[in-house]
């Protein structure tokens, strides 16, 4: 079984959800407005502690792996590149 939630999982537990597609809405707005006004330094800075805090929060090494894959999927390497 794969340990990996793929499917829309957004929202604050033990509130309703009016409307299943706003929550998802809501995180994206808050993660563009994390970045505005930031040099794209300071923005991939702040995508990297994100990761690692959302990564140390999670703490299962299987799903962490199985994310890492999903988000690497269909990526192809650069020529030259190390894969």
């Amino acid at each position: 079984m794969d340990p990996l939630n793929t499917t829309p999982n957004f929202g604050i537990p033990g509130e309703p959800r009016l409307r299943a597609f706003s929550p998802g809405d809501d995180f994206y707005q808050a993660l563009i407005d994390s970045h505005r006004g930031l040099t794209d330094e300071q923005s991939r800075l702040v995508n990297d502690r994100l990761i690692l805090l959302l990564a140390n929060h999670i703490g299962d090494l299987r799903v962490l792996r199985a994310a890492l894959a999903a988000a690497r999927a269909g990526i192809t390497p650069e020529p030259g590149d190390p894969a």
